[in-house]
């Protein structure tokens, strides 16, 4: 547990205390909660900084660095979903939220095969989690005790996100689909197995 670890265990721990802002009786509840979220995808840049500086990679942190983004993100998508239930706020989220459970089988699937080199994250994949995290940062904002009117903005970066989604998505199964059409499945090496769980890429 160092120094970069402890920073995203804090982005977790930030979960709950997001959802209780968000609900609170108050005019600020949204503009606080965006606050926590802003300072979570603050913490995101952090850690892998740190942990690249220091040179303090570690297997437990290549894992929860992206359960602790993803988790935030699809968190926030469900809340977002309440205030906003309409097909053009609903379909994205759906889609950024099936996104996250699609390429987490499949590189789930891929790790006991010992091919999880073969889709490692791309710089789609970070691009992708800012852009999902500024759109959300602006939906939080753009309530109605701010008197600010982000509404194309924020639909703007929302549909961005979400072309980068099925975009980053796409690059993953374009790197599996050899295995996923094999005729038969590839014995899992364990040499590469212990190598590519220890990898310091994560989809940001």
């Amino acid at each position: 547990m160092n120094l970069p670890n402890h920073i995203t265990l804090s982005r977790v721990i930030l979960i709950p205390i997001f959802v209780l802002v968000f609900y609170l009786p108050f005019n600020w509840s949204y503009s606080g909660a965006a606050i926590i979220f802003a300072l979570a995808g603050v913490t995101d840049w952090i850690d892998g900084y740190l942990a690249r500086k220091l040179n303090q990679t570690t297997p437990f942190g290549a894992f929860l660095d992206p359960v602790a983004d993803k988790l935030m993100v699809v968190t926030a998508i469900v809340l977002l979903v309440g205030i906003h239930p309409t097909p053009l706020f609903a379909i994205p989220a759906a889609v950024i939220a099936g996104r996250e459970i699609v390429v987490s089988a499949l590189r789930e699937w891929m790790a006991e095969l010992g091919k999880r080199a073969n889709v490692a994250v791309s710089k789609i994949g970070k691009i992708k989690t800012a852009a999902q995290m500024g759109a959300i940062t602006l939906f939080l904002i753009d309530n109605p005790h701010t008197g600010l009117d982000l509404g194309i903005i924020s639909y703007l970066l929302l549909y961005t996100a979400t072309a980068l989604t099925l975009w980053s998505m796409f690059i993953y199964l374009k790197a599996a689909l050899p295995l996923l059409l094999a005729d038969e499945p590839t014995n899992q090496n364990p040499d590469s197995s212990e190598q590519s769980n220890s990898s310091t890429d994560t989809d940001r």
